[in-house]
């Protein structure tokens, strides 16, 4: 088995979507960043890969076996077992992954440029090692958006567009009309008269569909706006707005 030395990880915790574990150059002052004394490194399929990095399903059984209790972690000068942890690749990405006792990848993490470089060295003459895992077609939704939805966006974009569609399905939940036509006008005020006539269903798929794609500033009110008077939403809000440094 391949290990890795010295590895800097930075924890996302229960991301389902890979555009949300951020790679290096998007890391943040505040970010919790840790050392791994020792972690195994694996070389699997790109289906496989993909069904980790992009879902919070169950990981091969067999993998965990393998990996079981083989990484260490430095902590105030401990060196702390962890059960399940492990760097996967299919020779094309690459993935920290720390299940924290679990079956499922609760926890992903990129590398630092330096550190992939060595492991796509490492893996380049390796055979991939197989195991069975039950691959299905993944369903996009509102809560969950689809990776070209979010290609292109910066860490900051990514969190604030997901804040409004988290928005915009709370304002679905509430069927009411006058509100989405409101919402909707404030979007598109050109369009007030003919909003006016529509339906609950046809003003919010409206609405939707018109700001699922791109990030602007138009975008960026909207959100702001929609979330007013919403503790939890405010607070997501104001944790981008605070200065990030890298």
């Amino acid at each position: 088995m391949l290990y890795l030395h010295d590895i800097w990880v930075n924890w996302f915790e229960g991301e389902e979507n890979g555009y949300n574990v951020c790679y290096f150059h998007e890391w943040r002052k505040d970010d919790q960043v840790e050392l791994l004394d020792q972690v195994p490194l694996l070389k699997v399929s790109s289906a496989l890969y993909d069904y980790i990095e992009n879902s919070l399903s169950e990981i091969p059984q067999a993998l965990l076996e393998e990996v079981y209790q083989k990484t260490f972690v430095r902590k105030n000068h401990e060196r702390i077992q962890l059960d399940y942890c492990f760097v996967v690749s299919d020779g094309k990405g690459i993935l920290a992954v720390d299940t924290i006792g679990y079956n499922i990848p609760i926890r992903k993490s990129r590398l630092i440029p330096r550190q992939e470089q060595l492991v796509y060295d490492m893996i380049a003459e390796q055979e991939e090692a197989v195991y069975p895992f039950h691959a299905y077609e993944k369903e996009h939704h509102i809560l969950s958006p689809s990776p070209h939805l979010m290609s292109g966006l910066t860490r900051k974009e990514r969190q604030l567009k997901q804040l409004l569609f988290m928005a915009l399905d709370q304002l679905y939940s509430t069927k009411n009309v006058a509100e989405v036509r409101y919402w909707y006008t404030e979007w598109a005020p050109e369009k007030y008269s003919h909003i006016q006539k529509m339906s609950f269903e046809e003003a919010w798929n409206h609405l939707y569909e018109e700001t699922k794609y791109g990030w602007t500033d138009k975008h960026v009110q909207l959100c702001e706006n929609l979330i007013k008077g919403q503790p939890f939403f405010e607070k997501l809000w104001e944790t981008e707005q605070e200065p990030k440094v890298n």
